[in-house]
């Protein structure tokens, strides 16, 4: 086979895809969970701060380091396994650990992370969790008697899942050691790597529904702004209609509002963007569980559906609304202006009416002036030119005043011939 030349990116790319593998869990284990959201966005995020922190906890186990540029790490750590990823705006740590301990959820589980270690964590914590794997017991009597226990009953969720592989838990609440609470009871024969993908799978429907979370404040800020441009945005359009203001009047202050509302839509787009990206990797990462009822609880597709739709809710009309808002102050403003612009033309036709007048009228004058000073001109050139012929008057018989009718025509008409012929070449 001949050789052949392969895309730069060929290999790299390919390799992309199997980056992020599924960890190997074999029950009974626990995890302690920690999504840090770095203060600053997604743009500005300083990478290096997240991977220092990283090796500092590595360095305290003696643990591997991930490769340089790496933004995903799985290997040992101690005696615990450690799954650590870079996304573009926050960073989880996953440590596993074998065992349960017998105390629930034992506090005790996140000391794995160092007090002095999260003190200099590069950013605040999103979420953390603490999550107990069991293995099934051939009877199910007892689950519901633990989930009882160790949640609260209002808000607890519980499914069977992957064709009663197991079942999962949690009630989204925080515990008083400030962390989720998860849950996961895997029938016996359940591999190990499908014990790791329920796993996996939790924390990313936890993480995500936090992240999609931070739209909802900026939203409902929002959302009380939008309440005071509008009827604003109302009275101006209305106007446009009545004509109570000058219409550069309206147009400023229309052009205020929509300058306005284009930088909330600048400033939240991001946040909004993100927050719908968030819902629908929630829905999915829910979606290939393929949950089923257990017992009488609700499942995690019903509680997301009664409280975490809502939010998601809100902040999709609270974007339509400014996108709505925006496009009537783009319209309104392009209309006023056109009004403007029509006014400005008939004022300029106007004026252009007025000046043709006055043009007409100040050639009238010109002329008029004109005509005059043929007559003023013609009265000394008479003079000059009866002083030059008075001499030829007792030669011709003819007296002084007789000659000076006589060249009196002629005279005028030379002079309005010289006057013309100036005025000609001064318009040309």
């Amino acid at each position: 086979m001949a050789p052949i030349e392969d895309h730069p990116l060929r290999y790299m790319l390919t390799n992309e895809l199997h980056a992020r593998p599924f960890p190997e869990l074999q029950t009974p284990c626990h995890a302690a969970f920690l999504a840090i959201k770095p203060p600053r966005d997604a743009i500005n995020r300083d990478r290096d701060a997240d991977r220092t922190h990283l090796l500092d906890l590595l360095d305290r186990f003696g643990a591997q380091h991930p490769k340089p540029g790496d933004t995903h790490f799985f290997g040992p750590m101690g005696r615990y396994k450690i799954k650590w990823e870079s996304h573009a705006e926050f960073v989880t740590y996953t440590i596993f650990a074998p065992g349960v301990a017998e105390r629930p959820f034992d506090p005790a589980a996140w000391e794995v992370f160092p007090e002095d270690w999260l003190e200099k964590a590069p950013g605040s914590r999103l979420t953390s969790a603490l999550i107990r794997v069991e293995q099934l017991k051939e009877g199910r009597e007892d689950i519901g008697d633990l989930l009882a226990e160790w949640f609260v009953a209002d808000s607890l969720c519980a499914s069977s899942i992957l064709d009663d592989a197991g079942i999962m838990a949690t009630d989204f609440r925080i515990d008083p050691g400030g962390h989720m609470r998860f849950a996961v009871f895997a029938r016996p024969g359940t591999g190990q790597r499908r014990v790791g993908r329920i796993v996996q799978r939790l924390t990313e429907i936890e993480t995500y529904k936090a992240m999609s979370m931070l739209g909802l404040p900026r939203a409902r800020q929002l959302s009380a702004r939008l309440a005071e441009l509008d009827p604003q945005l109302t009275e101006l359009v209305g106007e446009m209609k009545v004509g109570h203001r000058i219409p550069e009047e309206t147009l400023r202050n229309l052009l205020a509002v929509s300058a306005e509302l284009e930088s909330l839509l600048a400033q939240t787009a991001f946040r909004f963007s993100a927050t719908s990206a968030y819902e629908a990797l929630v829905n999915q990462r829910i979606e290939v569980l393929r949950e089923e009822r257990f017992g009488h609880r609700q499942t995690f597709r019903e509680f997301m559906m009664r409280r975490y739709e809502p939010s998601m809710r809100t902040v999709k009309s609270t974007e339509a609304q400014l996108d709505s808002m925006t496009r009537r102050a783009v319209r309104a403003a392009n209309l006023l202006r056109t009004q403007v612009d029509v006014e400005r033309s008939a004022q300029n036709q106007k004026l252009l009416e007025s000046m043709d007048k006055r043009a007409d009228l100040q050639l009238r004058l010109q002329r008029t002036v004109e005509g005059l000073s043929v007559v003023a001109i013609s009265y000394y050139a008479v003079s000059l030119v009866s002083y030059m012929v008075y001499p030829l008057a007792e030669a011709l018989a003819v007296s002084k005043g007789m000659l000076t009718a006589l060249l009196t025509p002629f005279v005028v008409l030379g002079v309005w011939a010289m006057v013309r012929s100036i005025r000609r070449g001064m318009e040309h």
